[in-house]
């Protein structure tokens, strides 16, 4: 059975147990997953009431592109549990002699880079899902606006996250271009999407106070 597949109690259980998957990118991504799915949610509750009409088509695409993302990101789960496979062989591989230590070595460097691929992925997806939130907290039902605010924590967790499983790897890679690049990339996705969604927060307390 999928990680993906599993009950929320079976998840958390295996989660919480000595299993090596899944970890903490597979909980980001289901994190990120679900804060999607609340902005979905609330785009549901606001499409066919006459208060926002005015703001109907641009629900109506802010909910595809959510569903799509929280597809995404639900995938990942999986994906992530995959990817650590090969570092966790990495790991055991022997290193006796020169030579052993030098494949060791070399096959450890591409598992690490194979281990980065979905937290980044999962960065850049919350990244994208909080500009969602960020387009949606003006148009959505004042009756769901707590599930923006919700969504939005969600997902800010969820790229702060996936940032954190990409330094653990990137910290032991060699390859120093590709190590500026992606953590160039990332550096730049986490900046921007914490203050965009504090400042959604921000707009759902005043909301609601």
């Amino acid at each position: 059975m999928k990680l993906v597949d599993k009950s929320c109690r079976e998840f958390t259980n295996v989660l919480s147990s000595k299993a090596a998957v899944p970890g903490g990118g597979g909980a980001a991504a289901l994190v990120g997953g679900l804060g999607a799915a609340l902005g979905g949610m609330v785009c549901n509750l606001t499409i066919g009431k006459k208060k926002y009409a005015q703001y109907e088509e641009e629900v109506k695409e802010i909910l595809r592109k959510t569903e799509e993302l929280q597809e995404d990101l639900l995938k990942m789960i999986d994906e992530d549990a995959e990817n650590f496979l090969p570092l966790s062989k990495a790991y055991g591989l022997p290193k006796n002699t020169e030579e052993e230590r030098a494949e060791k070595e070399r096959v450890l460097q591409e598992a690490l880079k194979i281990a980065c691929e979905v937290p980044i992925k999962i960065v850049r997806t919350s990244y994208e899902a909080i500009k969602l939130h960020e387009a949606l907290v003006d148009k959505a039902s004042k009756l769901a606006i707590s599930d923006v605010g919700v969504g939005v924590q969600c997902l800010r967790s969820a790229l702060i996250s996936g940032q954190l499983n990409v330094i653990i790897n990137i910290s032991m890679i060699k390859d120093d271009d590709y190590v500026k690049r992606v953590k160039e990339e990332t550096d730049t996705l986490v900046a921007e999407g914490t203050k965009i969604a504090d400042e959604v927060y921000k707009k759902v307390e005043a909301i609601l106070s």
